[in-house]
């Protein structure tokens, strides 16, 4: 009878540990939702356009993430009153790291941020988004 009790706990105790999402899971889920917040906060009128990477190549995102993160420090709350919920979704997103082996981007061109597309702030994190998905 105590064999099956602690049986039943484990099969219990590992099924919940299968069910939970990762850690990372959860913060990039966070961080897509947050720059899902942004699109309504920016200003996307009378703002500075922005390089926008596009057409991505697995193995060889970590140039497109640190291209995104250089322009969400250009971003600009559409009204004052979005401040302080713009500013803490800034710092949300800034929290995203990724690196990769950079062993495939040998075929592909590597790019600057610079030979980029500029962009609206709406497009560009659209942008980020699908990068993001």
């Amino acid at each position: 009878m105590e064999r099956m009790i602690i049986f039943c706990m484990l099969f219990f105790c590992s099924t919940m540990m299968l069910t939970e999402a990762s850690p990372r899971t959860v913060k990039y889920k966070q961080i897509q939702k947050k720059i899902q917040d942004l699109q309504s906060m920016v200003k996307d009128k009378d703002a500075e356009l922005l390089h926008t990477p596009e057409n991505f190549v697995e193995g060889c995102l970590s140039t497109a993430v640190t291209c995104f993160k250089k322009g969400v420090q250009k971003l600009q709350p559409a009204s004052s009153q979005d401040n302080g919920a713009f500013h803490k979704a800034i710092r949300i997103v800034n929290k995203l790291t990724y690196r990769d082996s950079g062993e495939h981007c040998e075929s592909y061109e590597k790019k600057t941020c610079e030979s980029y597309e500029k962009k609206t702030p709406k497009e560009f994190l659209k942008g980020f988004e699908n990068l993001m998905q």
